[in-house]
């Protein structure tokens, strides 16, 4: 007899969720409450109440605690799944809407923390930065999916800085409003960059 489908991640996957979840929290906390420099992967494990080794399974450095992005899977998923018809950029403008449109106040404040904190430790900055060209070339992949390109394309690759560097611009500034502000910022951005940058 067929069994009814469910697409709901099983108990492994939800404790490993949790836990992941359990670290990042604290972390955040301690990196408030003591400063990024004064933290360490001891202290975050012991809070959490992890082993180090476990700590490790789940984030390879403290500083991946921080810089691991949890929303693009989600946000990569929603631009693929956009109408055909939409244009890369329109799709992008409704991707944002769905996927923070979605976030629950605890995941927003979280993501909000994750980028405060990376604008104010020089050392994640300067991990953003050395990771910028690796962020255009993630992002021109999921470009050259949707419009049945090579991602080494000039345009493609070219379309995904511009797109990155505007959404930066408007990140920056929204950052520190509630998510529906953030939300219209970022798309404002995103229509200045869709109409040609008029100035």
């Amino acid at each position: 007899m067929a069994q009814p489908s469910d697409d709901r991640p099983g108990l492994r996957e939800r404790k490993k969720a949790r836990t992941r979840r359990a670290i990042r929290d604290h972390a955040m906390r301690l990196f408030t409450e003591q400063g990024y420099a004064a933290t360490t992967v001891e202290q975050i494990a012991e809070a959490a109440e992890v082993s180090p080794s476990t700590f490790f399974r789940y984030f390879p450095t403290k500083e991946e605690v921080v810089l691991a992005d949890d929303i693009d899977p989600v946000a990569f998923e929603s631009f693929q799944n956009q109408p055909p018809e939409m244009t890369p950029l329109e799709a992008l403008r409704a991707t944002l809407t769905d996927v923070f449109g979605n976030l629950s106040e605890e995941d927003w404040e979280l993501e909000r923390h994750r980028q405060v904190l990376i604008a104010s430790v020089p050392e994640l900055r300067a991990a953003v930065l050395l990771r910028l060209s690796e962020s255009v070339a993630v992002f021109a992949e999921q470009v050259a999916k949707r419009v049945g390109r090579d991602p080494a394309d000039f345009e493609v690759r070219n379309f995904a800085g511009v797109v990155l560097g505007t959404a930066l611009t408007g990140f920056s500034e929204a950052l520190e409003q509630p998510m529906k502000t953030y939300i219209e910022t970022m798309d404002r951005a995103l229509e200045h960059l869709q109409q040609g940058l008029p100035l």
